[in-house]
């Protein structure tokens, strides 16, 4: 094309006001919504009095109403707390179990969230087998107990199990719904602090050593004594890392686009954190559902 040729066409183009290059794009998809709901392990509650045990008329119809709010996200898929490997007998049980053929009470772990909540809103919302996305290793807090500034990370364990016991004696005792427990376990505040307690305030501890009847399964090879705290928070962080892959995979796998995982609560702050780098999600917070006039329970400045 000569130059006058071309600049008779791009004095056209401006003319009739068309592109000088294509801006069409593909359609973006939507982001994928995830939803991790914190649930104190309810099979834990039970200590063989009748007003702590879930499979109680009273709390029942306490975890409906939680089922009930949790339904308005509406998700598409469900993950528990049990790991890839036990999938087969989950689906198998939830099988069962949509057939009217399984009785939770049957269960040894009838009363967990993995069944109360799980297989219950999935078969409510008509939704297939949850899925296990969980990768085991038992760390206890009481590992950590020594090393300079170890008064900040007890000073945060405490405040939480000063927040936290006395929620979880209430419910036993029928003084607090379920449904306002749950509410309050999975406010800002309180996820914050465990968050803070579990994966931040530790690495200001150094120069300790693990204590010696501590539960750790979890082997991450020499322990560095003199950034303890960091050892620690590393042990938590390996096992939330691979259930945030096993998040990933199991929405890949399925191809769904609002995921709602059911974890206990140590674990909601840093999946939420996980998830809310990758740019294919949204999370959206459980207490935006969870709601409850209950907070002033939560006495977290003591």
């Amino acid at each position: 094309m000569s130059r006058n040729s071309f600049l008779r066409l791009l004095s056209l183009l401006l003319a009739l006001g068309l592109p000088l290059v294509s801006t069409a794009q593909s359609p973006t998809s939507a982001k994928i919504q995830v939803m991790v709901v914190g649930s104190d392990h309810l099979h834990q509650l039970y200590n063989k009095q009748p007003q702590s045990d879930v499979f109680s008329p009273k709390k029942q119809a306490e975890l409906v109403k939680v089922r009930a709010q949790l339904a308005k996200f509406r998700p598409d898929i469900i993950l528990v707390e049990a790991e890839p490997k036990e999938q087969a007998q989950i689906d198998s049980l939830y099988v069962l179990y949509q057939k009217g053929a399984l009785q939770l009470e049957d269960l040894p772990a009838g009363r967990s969230e993995r069944y109360q909540i799980g297989f219950a809103l999935a078969r409510q919302l008509g939704l297939p087998s949850p899925k296990g996305v969980d990768y085991y290793a038992a760390t206890s807090q009481s590992l950590l107990n020594s090393g300079t500034n170890i008064e900040a990370y007890t000073r945060d364990l405490r405040l939480l199990q000063t927040t936290s016991r006395p929620l979880r004696a209430l419910v036993q005792k029928d003084s607090l719904s379920l449904y306002d427990y749950l509410a309050l376990a999975n406010q800002p505040a309180l996820i914050g602090l465990l968050h803070r307690m579990q994966f931040n305030t530790p690495a200001r501890v150094m120069n300790g050593n693990f204590a010696v009847g501590g539960t750790n399964t979890a082997d991450l090879g020499k322990v560095d004594t003199e950034y303890i705290g960091a050892h620690f928070i590393t042990l938590f962080y390996n096992r939330n890392l691979k259930i945030y892959s096993n998040i990933l995979r199991a929405q890949q796998q399925t191809q769904t686009k609002r995921v709602l995982a059911v974890f206990g609560l140590a674990h909601v702050g840093v999946l939420e954190e996980l998830l809310a780098v990758n740019p294919d999600y949204e999370v959206v917070h459980a207490a935006r559902y969870l709601k409850t006039n209950k907070t002033k329970l939560l006495r977290l400045n003591k």
